[in-house]
């Protein structure tokens, strides 16, 4: 397929006319458009299904439900065309591989269970039980449980996810990779130092209330577009939204309901951000050291003159650890290094102060531009020290609001998928099911491709996900997978990760949100959980594209039976009835009491946030401030090399984590291609460059691995000087994977230390 690339700076407002346009083309192209206008009135509603797409909350309320990508989502998803057994026999595995991640998901449902077939590089189809017989005899002949990792997508579902973690955890090991470990596991690991809990702290009706909300390195009008209506309505009633990102994005700038007839059908939309800044990529921890150094001062300069201090001090005594320390350390930071580090001088950071002073009720949410970061969990912790200074966390209309990705990424660890498990959910998990469940730490993502890499682990099992084009470093995460023994991929569609097999594969076909799910007991709902603690039923409303097609839970009982057998747990009886998983779920994880009843609420039930209840559960009992120090560099593994460029990847519009739906990025202006880099015009002009031109980018790093992606072109933007931004995956190669956060392995996908040279080579007409 080809695509005529262009690049119109885009002057309309996000939503509006051209947000409904985009959705009317993408279910018409799902070729079943009027099952689709009923799927879409039915998602995120109570007896409905929740939306594939991202994690934002659901109000409830509103006649649609859905955003413009939650729509592509669906349409996505519920195609009418499948994979049939000719395709692949007309298709070898290299062939597909030289295809573009959007035309290999383009093609359709997945709908039969398929086998690599290494002599003739094409997949043929497997029966289900000898599928699951040839995963058995892998796993058995593993030297030890932990040569196997299972990886999870964060859209397989509470049921799924429980069963999966509880089946590994019976196999012994807790090797449990998922896509968290790569997008926010620093906010879960700083706010449980911090707070307690690793969750945030409010709910979707905060945001009627809150004076002011500061938003952090996100970019809701293409990752969580349903954020925009919440944002959108705040800034109605005058609340003041303060934004902090790198890029400018017109989805935090201006927005037009395309629930509102006159801003359908008009020019007319709404202001979003009331101040908007624009921090050096991995600057934002010293802005929010910066807001605070000029808060402690004007807190100083009130005591000064007898007046009461800014600060809530009786909430920090109360609930409170090492603020002494903390502001010893702010003190301690000079204004130099705050401004050079953040890229924001000292009035633009004294200005949002002022802001943050005259609030009353402060929200802070962030997402992936935080936590990729080599100082990520430094700079969450920071945000949680600003919001403590002045008590704002536990009342109405304010609190910590970290945003996550895919509609499960959190119930997921809820759940049990976490490489390093509490203790107590193990002890739970042993008590119920009367089994040892394993102690040691298991493999994040990164961990787990550098064990397939050095051979240690040997058999990869993927609950969704495209691993091998999420994770970063190319090359060698495709070099790991290759050197498994076993691949298997459950997955509704077809994608890159299929074609990167181990020395034996299976693919797995996989009923979706939307798809119509009968057990040996009647239909099923499964349950998510959302970015405010809220846990919702969801039931698929399509009949399967193929009778071959099985839920992920099925397919996990399924494999848990064969290796495993009925002896500890009947789990052919659970893949029949859901109500017993969650039976289960009541029985062992805490929050859950009466789950299935609970599930009739409408809108789902909160599963509530001891932090929000000011109940601290940190080995104190109180909220810890962090004194943690600005980092001296971003980048400590080269210290003392000169850094160029810092780049971030990202997605375009027409993008949902790995899955491509076309090739525009309508907000940022760029049709037709995905191979750009988003370059300040100086920038360009100091490297003898024009808007346009192509360039090579190669990464600088300490291994001596050659790192570049090459023919890119370069687009002049609204991005500070010294920064980059460029898609994923396209850029993934670039991201090395010895570069991960402190603390947390997440690779630092949004500081990559880079330099931009022109093209030697340029392509054109590129085949997408």
């Amino acid at each position: 397929m080809k695509f005529k690339p262009s690049v119109k700076p885009y002057q309309g407002a996000a939503g509006g006319w051209d947000s409904l346009e985009a959705t009317t083309r993408y279910v018409l192209d799902s070729k079943q458009a009027f099952k689709n206008i009923r799927n879409l009135l039915r998602v995120n509603k109570s007896k409905g299904f929740d939306c594939p797409g991202c994690a934002w909350g659901d109000d409830n309320t509103s006649t649609f439900s859905f955003c413009e990508n939650g729509a592509k989502a669906v349409s996505w998803e519920a195609t009418r065309k499948g994979l049939n057994t000719a395709f692949f026999a007309q298709n070898s595995v290299a062939k597909l591989y030289q295809q573009s991640d959007y035309f290999l998901e383009y093609q359709g449902r997945l709908t039969e269970p398929l086998r690599y077939d290494a002599q003739t590089d094409r997949y043929v189809p497997i029966s289900w039980q000898a599928a699951f017989t040839l995963i058995a005899q892998h796993l058995h002949r593993l030297d030890n449980p932990n040569q196997l990792e299972l990886y999870t997508s964060g859209r397989a579902s509470n049921e799924a996810s429980y069963l999966y973690q509880l089946f590994g955890r019976m196999f012994g090991t807790n090797n449990f990779p998922d896509c968290s470990n790569m997008c926010h596991e620093a906010s879960g690991s700083g706010l449980k130092q911090s707070i307690g809990v690793g969750k945030g702290t409010t709910l979707l009706n905060d945001f009627e209330s809150a004076d002011a909300i500061f938003v952090f390195g996100q970019n809701p009008g293409t990752n969580h577009p349903r954020m925009l209506h919440s944002l959108r309505h705040a800034a109605d009633r005058g609340a003041s939204i303060v934004t902090f990102n790198t890029l400018r994005e017109r989805g935090l700038e201006r927005f037009a309901d395309p629930q509102n007839p006159l801003e359908l059908l008009t020019p007319k939309s709404g202001r979003i951000s009331s101040s908007y800044y624009q921090p050096n990529l991995g600057g934002d921890m010293a802005a929010v050291r910066g807001m605070v150094k000029a808060l402690l001062e004007t807190h100083r300069q009130h005591q000064a003159e007898g007046l009461a201090g800014l600060f809530d001090e009786q909430f920090i005594t109360l609930h409170t650890q090492q603020v002494a320390e903390y502001l010893a350390a702010v003190d301690a930071t000079p204004w130099q290094q705050i401004v050079a580090q953040s890229g924001l001088s000292e009035t633009q950071l004294r200005e949002a102060a002022a802001i943050y002073q005259r609030a009353k009720r402060v929200i802070c949410t962030w997402a992936m531009g935080i936590t990729q970061h080599k100082h990520s969990i430094n700079t969450v912790r920071e945000i949680v020290n600003l919001q403590l200074l002045f008590g704002q966390i536990g009342k109405p209309g304010a609190g910590l609001c970290p945003v996550r990705g895919h509609s499960n990424v959190q119930g997921n660890r809820t759940m049990g998928i976490d490489e390093k498990p509490p203790a107590a959910m193990l002890d739970s998990l042993s008590a119920h099911f009367h089994f040892a469940a394993p102690r040691a730490p298991g493999h994040s993502t990164v961990e787990a491709l550098e064990a397939m890499l050095a051979g240690e682990s040997k058999i990869l099992i993927a609950l969704g996900g495209n691993l091998a084009v999420a994770a970063p470093d190319t090359a060698r995460t495709e070099s790991a997978i290759r050197r498994c023994e076993l691949t298997v991929h459950i997955a509704t569609k077809l994608n890159r990760s299929h074609l990167i097999t181990g020395k034996d594969a299976l693919i797995l076909p996989a009923l979706g949100r939307t798809d119509r799910d009968i057990q040996a007991t009647g239909s099923q709902y499964i349950t998510v959980e959302d970015s405010f603690s809220m846990v919702h039923a969801s039931e698929g409303v399509n009949p399967p594209i193929s009778p071959l097609q099985r839920s992920e839970t099925a397919i996990v009982a399924g494999i848990a039976d064969a290796v495993l057998g009925a002896q500890t747990l009947d789990w052919l009886q659970l893949a029949g009835n859901y109500n017993l998983i969650r039976d289960h779920i009541a029985a062992t994880l805490p929050g859950f009491t009466d789950f299935n009843q609970r599930c009739e609420q409408p809108g789902g039930f909160y599963l509530g946030n001891t932090a929000a209840e000011l109940r601290f559960t940190t080995p104190s009992g109180k909220a810890q401030f962090s004194t943690a120090a600005l980092p001296d560099t971003l980048f400590p593994q080269i210290a003392g090399q000169a850094v160029p460029f810092t780049l971030q990847t990202l997605r375009s519009h027409d993008q949902y984590n790995t899955t491509i739906y076309g090739m525009d990025d309508r907000y940022r202006g760029v049709y037709g291609q995905r191979d750009v880099v988003f370059v300040h015009p100086q920038d360009l002009a100091e490297l003898g460059l024009q808007d346009g031109d192509r360039v090579d980018i190669e990464t600088l790093w300490h291994d001596k691995v050659s790192r570049r992606v090459t023919g890119f072109k370069a687009i002049a933007y609204d991005i500070p000087r010294g920064n980059l931004a460029a898609y994923y995956p396209e850029t993934n190669p670039l991201v090395p994977l010895s570069s991960f956060g402190d603390g947390t392995h997440t690779p630092t996908s949004k500081s990559v230390p880079v330099r931009l040279t022109r093209a030697q080579n340029v392509a054109t007409d590129r085949i997408i």
